[in-house]
């Protein structure tokens, strides 16, 4: 007698698994895109691998979607509507990146910067203005 597909998936039955395979368990996730601006890539490309990687992991978040919210992220209305600042902390000092969300086009990080006051300085929210006005127009020139 031939075992059906639940029993031939580890010599057991199990109950959960779907007739058509576990491929229909899987979560569809439409995952944002990131876009950095130049001048945020290289600064980043700077920074120690553990900050890089803490970065990393709060942006696959707000990739899937995911709510993430303070410590991780604050809002900056200083520099935009809608834009708030990664925060990081590491063994050597305090990171930032500045990020907007634009659903149609994606995650648009813009500036970065290791900070070295508590307060984030004018020239660092000046620049972050700079920054995402040229990102925004480099971007609407593609479309």
């Amino acid at each position: 007698m031939r075992k059906s597909k639940k029993e031939r998936l580890h010599g057991e039955v199990l109950d959960n698994v779907p007739e058509k395979g576990h491929d229909v368990l899987v979560k569809k996730v439409n995952w944002l895109s990131v876009i950095f601006s130049e001048p945020a890539r290289k600064e980043i490309l700077t920074w120690p691998i553990e900050i890089k990687k803490d970065l990393g992991s709060i942006l696959t978040k707000l990739q899937k979607g995911e709510s993430v919210g303070e410590p991780d992220t604050k809002s900056m209305k200083s520099v935009a509507s809608g834009c708030f600042e990664i925060r990081l902390k590491g063994a050597d000092g305090i990171y930032r990146a500045f990020y907007i969300l634009k659903t149609e086009v994606g995650i648009l990080v813009f500036h970065s910067f290791k900070k070295k006051s508590q307060k984030t300085p004018i020239k660092e929210i000046d620049s972050g203005k700079i920054r995402l006005k040229a990102l925004l127009k480099e971007l609407n020139n593609e479309e």
